[in-house]
């Protein structure tokens, strides 16, 4: 396996935790009062600034540290439910009571001791975990509301172990480390009075336009029927079945709670199944920015993405991939419906019980 030099914008395999709450003021009838993010570049809002336009050409004509052309996920959600979007939790005289996004592009799950020892903290592009991000957030809780009664918690964990070539041995002994850092995560928000929590899973990583361009194989039989790289996705759904267990331990002993698992690996799986019959006539598995026409999935990481030589699709809203390690605005909106509505979380946002 090769050594790439990845991207400063990795988000490959995400974790981000949201509460969707009214438990910052507990004595209000129950509604979403406020959201607050926790993860990597699949929900930066801004905390960490990794480039200029293209990124955030499509909706905000400007970037804003999301690693997209338009919004994320996160952003969605924050509509449908009638909240502004959310501000970094490092930006300048905001006013955070009715949410803020403590996600830092490239943050991980596990701390900076935990890839130190393993001679990996050299790869790690910015020192912050699930934990300090959660730490941020119980500094901010007393400005939050005159009650005290608020008030924790990867992703980047993998693709440091990937991106170094390490094995896959060593990558999956590190899950069963993430699951404890976002279970022991779930269980202090729980402890804060948070009620309403949603946990997403990984993508399938094996589609992505980066992943099929660092790790392609001459072996037919390491893709799948669409193309898709099968031990990474396999890897993926390791993952994600690990998480969903944990959290339905959650839910049965932490019972008046609501805490959902988010699926990214379905519907994005099935973009890349049938991307025509979701508008995605560009493709799924070529990035819409980077070096267009360079090789099978238009990636080349000497020309990625905002960077002198690239190159950008004319219309992202036909591509699954944007930069070939995240997804363009319409992938992320298609997924934030089926967040909202059903049926890739459950019980859906929308519904309460």
């Amino acid at each position: 396996m090769a050594s790439p030099s990845a991207p400063p914008s990795m988000g490959l395999s995400t974790f981000f935790l949201l509460i969707l709450s009214s438990f910052v003021c507990p004595s209000r009838s129950l509604h979403y009062d406020a959201i607050f993010s926790f993860g990597d570049s699949l929900s930066d809002t801004g905390n960490v600034r990794v480039a200029g336009l293209p990124y955030g050409m499509t909706f905000f004509r400007r970037p804003t540290g999301r690693c997209s052309n338009g919004r994320l996920v996160i952003d969605f959600i924050a509509e449908a439910v009638g909240l502004p979007l959310l501000p970094p939790s490092t930006a300048k005289g905001k006013n955070f009571r009715r949410g803020a996004n403590f996600a830092y592009t490239a943050a991980t799950a596990l701390e900076f001791g935990f890839f130190d020892r393993r001679g990996l903290s050299g790869k790690l592009w910015v020192n912050s975990s699930l934990s300090s991000q959660v730490r941020s957030f119980e500094k901010m809780m007393p400005s939050l509301c005159s009650s005290t009664q608020v008030g924790e918690f990867g992703g980047n964990d993998y693709n440091t172990a990937i991106f170094a070539s390490r094995s896959m041995a060593e990558v999956n002994s590190y899950v069963p480390k993430v699951m404890r850092a976002i279970k022991f995560g779930v269980q202090r928000l729980i402890g804060h009075g948070a009620i309403d929590i949603v946990v997403p899973g990984m993508l399938p990583i094996g589609c992505f336009p980066l992943y099929l361009t660092l790790y392609g194989s001459s072996n037919k039989n390491d893709y799948t029927d669409i193309g898709c790289l099968r031990n990474y996705n396999d890897f993926a759904a390791h993952h994600n079945s690990f998480l969903q267990r944990v959290i339905y331990g959650l839910q049965r002993k932490y019972s008046w709670t609501r805490i959902r698992y988010a699926d990214y690996y379905s519907p994005t799986l099935r973009f890349a199944s049938n991307p025509t019959k979701y508008g995605f006539t560009g493709g799924a598995l070529k990035a819409c920015c980077g070096a267009g026409g360079s090789g099978k999935y238009n990636v080349n990481l000497g020309k990625v993405c905002a960077k002198r030589g690239s190159s950008v699709c004319k219309d992202p809203s036909t591509y699954v991939s944007w930069d070939g390690s995240h997804l363009t605005e319409t992938a992320y909106n298609l997924i934030a419906d089926g967040w909202l509505r059903g049926p890739y979380a459950k019980p859906s946002i929308m519904q309460w019980s």
